[in-house]
């Protein structure tokens, strides 16, 4: 059957949840090639306690600023959180913040950049203000500064000389087009023809309906709004998107379109039909970011060797996982995983460390104070619960740093711990005043302060952790007053 003339089916993610685990696993063993558009995403959080009398608008008082790479730097950015290698290519101006985002992404792990600088260019900062509390914040303003002229002639000869280098090393390329001029012009036809005389992959993403540049792609995402506007006759079924995508990829010899939408999910249209994931909808979405995480895990499961439909499966999954992420988030294998099996219980509360700083960010986004306790818990007595419910009482949200058996070892002797890490961290993550339980070696302290920025540090008996603390304005619940939880 044509797939113009079949529906989209709805696939049954609950029979391959097993194959979905040992996908993500395999997105670590990955290459890919990441070409586009960078910009820098800018965040400024405050809080806004009165109007102005200058005008009748709120005035934000800051209190923090961060800043991420974005565009093709966060799908740099998603791959790098997924465990792929990758080489990234793209144009900066010479200004201030070309020189922050370049450091921004050659601080990336696994990345080996590639950053252009045009002189006299602008480099594309997007400054977003929000102001905190309520559930997820409040954007207020985004002010945008960017330039979207083509890139200078011998700028784009240069890119295209060390992306075909590049696709040499890696098995993937991702065009990231958010039409700020990096991709303008013939670019993506010479680095797509570049690909299939190398027997590469192209997946491109793309702002807009100019397909016809990405003629040979073998992957094009799209949103349902821009395919939309593409045809003639609206699309107002499934059936009608799905007929639309297969006419854009025989017309345009593409070998495979995903039409994306924040609320259907994303629908896979290629040679063996159609197929169609939902996305699992959060209450309240915040669309920034989420085709960046889509388009790289798509990437780095066809880099893995993996099936269009199951691309299609983890991009979905990534896409609604940052839809309920406030600003360009990222998504982890343990956050797919999560997202297809997702814990109940008390176990779903433990987690990695690398977690746990995006976590408290997330909370803080809400207007949530961060508490931290950090011990060994060797065994869980009344005295440390007492101590993490009146830490959870100073606190919004409370963290336990649980000391792993090594470190226990180490502060109490050789036949300690009496309890495992496993069994201690089930235990305390089954108190209700627990939000999440990281375990950690006694010699990371300071560093999980430093991930955290904790609010509240309770039971801590070391100067030096009361102090760096207190050195950005976190309160400390002192030992002297409460139970020592390393007992």
């Amino acid at each position: 059957m044509d797939a113009r003339d079949a529906p989209a089916v709805r696939a049954d993610t609950s029979r391959t949840g097993t194959d979905i685990a040992d996908a993500v696993r395999r997105l670590s063993r990955t290459s890919v090639l990441v070409v586009g558009d960078a910009m820098l995403d800018r965040y400024v959080y405050g809080d806004v306690e009165r109007i102005s009398l200058e005008a009748p608008v709120p005035i934000l008082k800051v209190r923090r600023e961060i800043a991420v790479p974005g565009g093709a730097g966060n799908v740099m950015r998603n791959l790098v959180a997924l465990g792929s290698a990758v080489a990234f290519v793209s144009v900066v101006g010479d200004d201030a913040a070309g020189s922050e985002l370049t450091g921004l992404i050659g601080g990336q792990p696994g990345v080996e950049p590639w950053l252009l600088v045009q002189g006299q260019r602008r480099t594309t900062e997007k400054t977003r203000f929000i102001a905190q509390g309520g559930h997820h914040g409040h954007p207020m303003l985004r002010a945008d500064r960017e330039e979207t002229a083509a890139v200078h002639p011998k700028l784009a000869d240069r890119l295209v000389r060390i992306a075909r280098d590049a696709m040499a090393a890696t098995t993937v390329t991702v065009l990231s087009d958010y039409r700020k001029g990096v991709l303008a012009g013939d670019i993506p036809a010479r680095l797509i023809g570049a690909a299939r005389q190398m027997g590469r992959r192209i997946v491109a993403d793309l702002r807009g309906r100019d397909y016809e540049r990405y003629a040979g792609a073998d992957v094009l995402l799209t949103t349902r709004r821009d395919l939309a506007r593409a045809c003639t006759i609206q699309p107002d079924s499934d059936e009608g998107f799905v007929a639309a995508a297969e006419q854009v990829r025989r017309l345009h010899e593409i070998g495979a379109v995903m039409v994306t939408s924040p609320e259907a999910g994303i629908t896979l249209v290629h040679d063996g039909g159609s197929v169609h994931f939902p996305v699992d909808t959060p209450d309240v979405m915040d669309l920034c970011g989420a085709s960046d995480s889509a388009v790289a895990a798509a990437a780095a499961c066809m880099a893995a060797g993996l099936s269009l439909p199951v691309a299609t499966q983890l991009a979905t999954l990534a896409a609604g996982i940052v839809l309920g992420r406030i600003g360009t988030a990222v998504v982890r294998p343990d956050d797919l995983l999560a997202a297809q099996s997702p814990r109940v219980g008390a176990l779903s509360k433990i987690v990695p460390p690398e977690q746990v700083a995006e976590r408290a960010e997330r909370w803080r986004r809400r207007g949530w104070k961060a508490g931290l306790v950090h011990g060994c818990f060797d065994p869980l007595q009344s005295g440390h619960v007492h101590l993490l419910e009146q830490a959870r009482a100073a606190s919004d949200r409370l963290v336990v740093g649980l000391y792993d058996d090594a470190s226990v070892h180490r502060r109490k002797g050789p036949d300690r711990p009496v309890q495992p890490e496993a069994v201690r961290a089930a235990r305390i993550a089954s108190l209700d005043c627990v939000d999440l339980v990281v375990v950690v070696s006694d010699r990371d302290g300071s560093d999980l302060i430093g991930a955290l920025r904790p609010d509240i540090l309770a039971g801590t008996s070391h100067p030096a952790e009361a102090d760096q603390v207190l050195s950005y304005g976190g309160n400390v619940l002192l030992a002297d007053r409460l139970p020592e939880p390393s007992c």
